[in-house]
């Protein structure tokens, strides 16, 4: 179905048609992606066959490749150095990068907070590109992309600004995380001044509409219909988002598949927003924002915080902008996380000592633990709190991270609760060790050397490789592969990761049927 616009815009259909794409560009398949919610916001020209003679097929231009000699490679940009992370330059050594797509393509989603930090380390990390790196920037949209699926907007539109959005890859990914991050007008500014991005009608419909363009807009919306190259639900949402006055049409969805961040932010241009709760993580970012209503912003932040992408102190932000005017499910939250910091603030121990479980328990209830213990954890452990509370306060502090120095100076009679003490200092060994996971978590920590199937990684200079095999094995111990848990401390120490193999070994025998 084709919609049909009305007013001043059907005016402008009259006109000549200006504003049209190049003919190449009409013509060009959207690129695919591995992500399915990805907008396929850019167009690609398609390769001119080789003849094998001297005769002109176009009299278009030829693409013609340039890649300067000992200029940057996309595949080496990153935004922590070698000095921050501790990583070499060298991280990827003699492998090719279809084999480190590979590896990284095999770690699964990780509960543990610290191994999902070491993990987006190696994807920001400045390294050497692999000797293969070519102009399809292959294992850059790797890292970007793994950045995507777990909701680290902010960090994929950093590296992706560092290594520089002008390709049509590169920058589809880049106007994507504008489109949720609410600064698409830049993006929009950025696309429209690079015809060579090739921006496909929907993009440059709306990126025409909301520089103002209407008109232009307008003409454009009638190429793409005149040429069949729009979906109806396309069609319909494009002219609705053009001209308020057709309104008697719902949307129509076009799959079962998320909408595109495009289709997405036009949905709640023409006033039929889209929840976010049912939608990929990174949508939440667009709940973030000051157009959005409170408790929104707090059930966004919570999402995206759970998962490890959205830090504890911007979460308690959101928490303590107001004061709670209902009561049941986030509220109870708020209202707990803003007492406590009355009584933090006040050095009220009597209080927290009697609520310290409640709190504990909405947040844990929640998923929030672990940012209620980044939050919290060495604050509570310092207070003068005394029985269950003393003990839940401790347990809490050893998952922040400060967790040696709460573990030097802290004391305890049970066997489970010297076991973690030990561990966090380092010295797991001198404590008897209660259970199947906390004696698996000792042998990792006794061992000399990773097994040499995995030593085999480090000795070749594969070092980003064996971290992302230390985290595959790490997660699969978790599952119930004890073996795999010793394996992985024994490779993470291997490669002077000490502080992560503790805090991972503390993060898992403190979930819960531990501590």
């Amino acid at each position: 179905m084709q919609a049909k616009l009305t007013g001043v815009l059907a005016g402008a259909l009259a006109g000549v048609l200006a504003a049209t794409l190049p003919v190449w560009a009409q013509e060009a398949e959207a690129p695919l992606s591995a992500i399915d919610w990805l907008s396929d916001s850019i167009a690609t020209p398609p390769e001119t066959p080789d003849t094998g003679g001297d005769v002109a097929t176009s009299a278009t231009p030829g693409a013609i490749d340039v890649t300067p000699l000992g200029g940057p490679i996309a595949d080496a940009a990153g935004l922590l150095p070698p000095s921050a992370t501790g990583l070499p330059r060298d991280l990827w050594g003699p492998a090719g990068t279809e084999d480190i797509v590979a590896a990284l393509d095999a770690v699964p989603e990780t509960p543990l907070p610290s191994l999902r930090n070491l993990l987006i380390t190696l994807l920001l990390a400045e390294a050497n590109a692999p000797s293969d790196s070519g102009k399809d920037d292959r294992l850059l949209l790797a890292r970007v992309d793994r950045l995507l699926e777990t909701g680290a907007l902010d960090r994929a539109a950093a590296l992706l600004e560092r290594a520089g959005a002008e390709t049509p890859e590169r920058f589809r990914r880049y106007f994507d995380i504008a489109l949720l991050q609410g600064t698409e007008t830049e993006a929009c500014e950025r696309m429209l001044a690079r015809p060579d991005i090739s921006p496909t009608y929907p993009a440059r419909i709306f990126c025409l509409a909301r520089g103002g363009d209407w008109q232009a807009a307008a003409v454009t919306l009638e190429t793409a219909n005149s040429l069949g190259i729009l979906s109806p639900a396309e069609d319909l949402l494009l002219a609705r988002f053009l001209d308020s006055e057709i309104i008697d049409e719902g949307l129509i969805a076009p799959d079962n598949r998320p909408p595109s961040p495009l289709m997405f932010r036009m949905s709640e241009a023409v006033g039929e927003p889209i929840p976010t709760t049912t939608l990929p993580l990174p949508y939440a970012w667009a709940d973030l924002r000051d157009t959005r209503g409170w408790k929104a912003q707090i059930e966004a932040g919570e999402r995206l915080a759970r998962h490890g992408v959205l830090s504890g102190n911007r979460l308690v932000g959101h928490y303590l902008r107001q004061r709670p005017s209902a009561s049941g499910g986030v509220w109870e939250r708020v209202a707990a996380i803003q007492q406590l910091q009355v009584d933090l603030a006040e050095g009220n121990a009597e209080k927290i000592d009697r609520d310290l479980s409640s709190v504990w328990i909405e947040m844990r209830d929640a998923g929030l633990h672990h940012v209620f213990a980044a939050q919290y954890g060495k604050e509570l452990a310092a207070l003068p709190l005394s029985g269950p509370a003393a003990t839940l306060a401790l347990r809490i502090g050893l998952r922040s991270p400060a967790y040696e120095e709460v573990a030097l100076a802290a004391r305890a009679e049970d066997v489970q609760l010297r076991f973690l003490l030990a561990l966090a200092r380092g010295v797991p060994e001198t404590a008897v060790a209660p259970g199947t996971m906390s004696l698996s978590v000792r042998q990792g920590f006794a061992a000399d050397a990773p097994p040499p199937a995995l030593q085999r990684y480090v000795a070749s200079g594969r070092v980003g490789e064996a971290i992302l095999k230390a985290l595959t094995l790490f997660n699969e111990g978790a599952a119930g592969d004890p073996d795999g848990i010793s394996d992985a401390i024994a490779l993470l120490r291997s490669l002077g990761l000490e502080s992560t193999a503790r805090r991972a070994a503390l993060e898992l025998l403190l979930q819960e049927g531990y501590g």
